[in-house]
């Protein structure tokens, strides 16, 4: 078996590699992994540290030396020319999982996100297409946008235009441009799902996450503002946040792709309350000045307090949509007959994850 990944160093990505590696050891022949070189890191070098890091599973570092013989690093820059790098080889799995994360709402970033999330993927399955078996598309399960009630797997009749951001909407182009793309081409398409990105649940260390996000961005926030002003959080009192682990997430992927599933969302089956979970968040911080609104903050309205005024011109940009979104139900009996969602407190993982980030300073790892 022949498996090509892209975004082997992001969050997911890395963690999907290992996931792959363990499940599938005995049958990968090569695993191609495209990285784009950084000014003083080669692409190989980048790789070498996610795969011989701290934090990689026990099976990869048990079986390192074995993996490596697996591997082949390939610069980026050589991604849209196959042939310099597989030869005559056949991919039995393409694996895109590398995206271009940014929640703007600015109207100049639109072509950006754009370029960087659709066009891209076009040039890719286009370049490929003859070249593989299957294509498999890493998408986010907000690809459905801001739609509320009960979300299933296929989001292929989803038609309207009520995207929280241009992230949302380039990745949801990208579903259909490839649905189609992969019928016109016999090319089979599987469009996998995962929600808000969480530390592990099951692999150790326990709660880590490579790169910090989301609803950590909000805990990083508050825990390196050292104001004591008051600051009025806008949320509604039924709105949650779907978070999922990262390791559970990986996990399904690698199980699924030899499916005949062409859509699946990872998602929890419950979402987390955002007034619950933002109390406890700000309780791991140490952050206590803060009351919940569900009225709309802005210039035109006010700012109670200078704190208040950086939130909702900064992160507050990028976060305030999901805090007001409608609230979802999650379909997850096709997902939990692939691997059963792990049982835990939904409050108090994120609470757990947020304190593990915050031992570790929120910081990311230099991949």
């Amino acid at each position: 078996m022949n498996i090509l990944l892209t975004g082997a160093t992001g969050t997911l990505g890395s963690r999907v590699l290992f996931s792959l590696l363990e499940f599938h050891f005995q049958s990968i022949e090569t695993i191609y992994l495209p990285v784009r070189k950084k000014t003083s890191v080669s692409a190989k070098e980048r790789i070498a540290k996610v795969v011989s890091s701290d934090f990689t599973t026990d099976f990869v570092k048990n079986n390192l030396s074995e993996i490596l013989k697996k591997i082949v690093t390939v610069d980026a820059e050589d991604l849209l020319n196959p042939t310099s790098f597989i030869g005559n080889n056949r991919i039995d799995y393409f694996i895109h999982s590398a995206g271009f994360v940014n929640l703007s709402t600015d109207p100049a970033a639109k072509e950006e996100i754009f370029n960087r999330n659709l066009q891209f993927t076009k040039d890719i399955f286009n370049t490929y297409q003859k070249h593989i078996e299957k294509f498999v598309y890493i998408s986010t399960a907000f690809a459905a946008g801001n739609i509320g009630g009960l979300l299933d797997n296929d989001y292929s009749k989803i038609k309207h235009g009520n995207y929280r951001n241009y992230y949302e909407a380039s990745k949801h182009a990208s579903e259909k441009f490839l649905l189609k793309a992969g019928k016109d081409c016999n090319v089979p398409i599987q469009i996998l799902r995962p929600s808000v990105l969480g530390g592990n649940i099951n692999e150790n260390p326990n709660y880590f996450l490579s790169k910090y996000m989301v609803f950590y961005l909000f805990a990083k926030f508050f825990h390196n503002s050292d104001s004591k002003d008051a600051i009025r959080i806008t949320t509604m009192a039924g709105t949650g946040l779907n978070i999922i682990p990262t390791d559970y997430a990986a996990q399904v992927i690698a199980r699924v792709i030899s499916t005949e599933i062409q859509q699946l969302n990872i998602v929890h089956s419950k979402e987390t309350n955002m007034i619950k979970g933002i109390s406890k968040i700000l309780k791991v911080v140490g952050f206590t000045n803060f009351s919940f609104t569900e009225d709309q903050i802005n210039t035109s309205t006010g700012f109670s307090s200078k704190l208040e005024e950086f939130y909702y011109e900064t992160i507050g940009i990028h976060l305030h949509p999901y805090m007001n979104s409608k609230p979802n139900e999650w379909d997850t009996q096709l997902l939990e007959s692939i691997l059963p969602i792990p049982s835990y407190n939904l409050v108090d993982y994120l609470s757990e994850t947020v304190e593990f980030a915050k031992l570790n300073n929120f910081r990311s790892q230099p991949w």
